[in-house]
């Protein structure tokens, strides 16, 4: 990575908005801006749900790293019982779609986990890569 930029978030549903904002004005011009968003709006979202982030006292942190061909958007959270995972199309649960809809927008996506939390990741194309 060329570059890359970081910020926490209280672990509360209100803070998803806010880290889209914080992708959008880093990539505007230099990105992929409308897949990040999309991105980093269903990894946080995930985080604040799914995980020990949205308990009392949570955070999740945003970090958008710069290569000199894709922008990889992460997402850590303080973990929990759920793993990340892709769930089945046919399912007819409410919800659960959302590393789908990563999937087919970045060219790679992964989970790290460790010992207190887990990061959730995606590596999108800059324009002309």
């Amino acid at each position: 990575m060329r570059s890359k930029w970081c910020r926490a978030f209280p672990g509360v549903a209100e803070q998803v908005a806010n880290a889209r904002h914080f992708v959008a004005a880093l990539l505007d011009g230099h990105g992929p801006v409308d897949d990040a968003v999309l991105v980093v709006s269903e990894l946080a979202a995930n985080a604040v749900r799914h995980s020990l982030s949205g308990k009392v006292g949570g955070w999740f942190l945003v970090v958008v790293g710069f290569g000199d061909d894709h922008v990889r958007i992460e997402v850590v959270d303080e973990g929990g019982e759920r793993v990340p995972h892709l769930c089945d199309v046919t399912s007819q649960e409410e919800g659960g779609r959302g590393l789908l809809m990563i999937a087919s927008c970045a060219k790679d996506w992964g989970v790290k986990n460790w010992p207190n939390g887990r990061c959730v990741w995606a590596d999108l194309a800059r324009e002309g890569s």
